[in-house]
């Protein structure tokens, strides 16, 4: 059950029975989307409700709860941060103050505690002080290394923890019941994906476990809600970006040439593509080069 293509941003859409998305916003964080730009959701058990990432502030955060609370009476036992982007976990701060546990993965978390502090005031100054008013970096309650099955709602939830990929500790969750996905960090739907905290191998290998499970629908951490066939994409922007740069490095173009012919028709009218397709192009000549220099 795929049917959030044309759901405005901020709407809260079915995706499944007991499954929910809320949708973010295309583009770049700005003061006309309110950072809004990152998508979260929720599930609904018998005994209550997961939330999935929380969105840009106290404000959106707040907004995801009334969103909840719309569906079911339900409570929220318990709030899953799955990766560290300024998108995804300000609004866990609206979840504490409701005495909501935060659960999130060991390295995830630590590379939040030891950047985001810096991203927050970024979005007040990019966003307004009014806007990001009670938003916080709330540390979880809850730790986990490795993949595990979350039961606390009532419906087995898959909790897939990959170490390393698209970024420490990046998590995704598995409706086993509806055969939903939420990808977090994972994978991005008409979207370039952001390699910035990621490891190229460690990336791949989470795809292809991925690929083995029984996915109906994901909900990408960006775009619209699609089909498994997503994984199949994703993986081919990361291999044809990399084969395009190495085949630029082989014909001696410079590090200040790469963002410029490093291009990847497939991939042109995905949202993005001018900024994160760039900067993407730039940090992987950079670890490619050092690649080569230490063989």
């Amino acid at each position: 059950m795929v049917g959030t293509g044309d759901a405005p941003a901020g709407s809260v859409t079915a995706v499944a029975p007991g499954v929910y998305m809320q949708r973010g916003a295309a583009g770049e964080v700005s003061p006309q989307n309110l950072g809004r730009v990152g998508n979260a959701g929720f599930i609904v058990g018998p005994n209550g409700v997961l939330v999935i990432d929380t969105g840009t502030s106290y404000r959106e955060g707040l907004a995801l709860l009334d969103a909840v609370a719309r569906v079911t009476d339900k409570p929220v036992r318990r709030v899953l941060i799955t990766h560290t982007r300024q998108e995804f976990l300000f609004g866990a701060a609206a979840f504490r103050e409701r005495g909501i546990p935060i659960l999130m993965q060991r390295q995830a978390a630590m590379l939040m505690a030891a950047r985001c502090e810096n991203c927050l005031k970024t979005l007040k100054r990019v966003l307004g002080e009014d806007e990001m008013r009670g938003s916080a970096v709330v540390v979880p309650e809850t730790l986990f290394d490795e993949s595990m099955l979350l039961d606390e709602i009532g419906r087995p939830l898959r909790l897939l923890s990959f170490s390393h990929s698209s970024g420490p500790g990046d998590t995704a969750v598995f409706d086993e019941q509806t055969g939903v996905l939420f990808a977090g960090g994972l994978l991005d739907q008409a979207r370039i994906p952001d390699v910035q905290d990621s490891e190229l191998n460690g990336w791949k290998l989470a795809l292809a476990e991925l690929q083995r499970l029984p996915i109906k629908t994901v909900v990408p951490g960006h775009g619209p809600a699609t089909s498994a066939a997503v994984i199949d994409t994703v993986a081919r922007y990361l291999n044809q970006l990399e084969a395009r740069l190495l085949v630029l490095m082989n014909a001696g173009a410079s590090l200040s040439e790469a963002p410029d012919q490093a291009v990847l028709p497939e991939f042109t009218g995905w949202d993005q593509y001018d900024t994160i397709h760039r900067r993407n192009a730039s940090i992987m000549y950079v670890r490619l080069e050092r690649e080569l220099l230490f063989k």
